[in-house]
């Protein structure tokens, strides 16, 4: 049963989201129906994650990563072996593609196999113009300045003393 989500309300309020929108959109039709072969997908620091894509008989030959505007594409294909000789065949080898949509400043670190496991690691780095940065507040000497808290509270009591 596929369900349909409408975004309407939140554009009302909202501004320069359409990307989140699009994303979520396509991430609820482009879902395949097979996970396979099964991932995972940790968050191992504040800006660090880990996808870890479990593909027994695959070897780096048969595996394939690209990573294009913010679309990170792992896909396998095994190469044709001859069947004879296989009693039973158990360990699948059918290709596969999985797609992970990256945030912005999201960028692959690194990528291992061993094991059985492809391990790639992301990265978050934000520029640093993009950074929050604290800005100093100036005063502008030709302006007046206002009472200070303490003369207030002084005048208030010398009023006080004087009824």
């Amino acid at each position: 049963m596929a369900t349909s989500n409408h975004y309407a309300p939140l554009f009302r309020s909202s501004v320069g989201f359409d990307r989140v929108f699009n994303l979520l959109d396509n991430a609820q039709r482009a879902r395949s129906v097979n996970d396979w072969p099964p991932y995972d997908i940790v968050k191992s620091g504040d800006d660090t994650y880990r996808i870890s894509i479990a593909v027994a008989g695959f070897a780096r030959r048969d595996i394939d990563i690209t990573f294009q505007s913010n679309l990170l594409t792992v896909t396998g294909k095994k190469q044709d072996a001859t069947a004879e000789g296989y009693l039973h065949r158990g360990i699948a080898s059918r290709p596969f593609e999985h797609r992970f949509e990256l945030a912005d400043h999201v960028r692959v670190d690194r990528a291992d196999l061993g094991n059985g496991l492809l391990a790639i690691d992301l990265v978050r780095e934000i520029p640093e113009a993009l950074k929050p940065r604290r800005i100093h507040i100036q005063v502008d000497p030709a302006l007046p300045t206002a009472a200070s808290p303490a003369q207030i509270e002084g005048t208030k009591a010398a009023v006080s003393n004087n009824e």
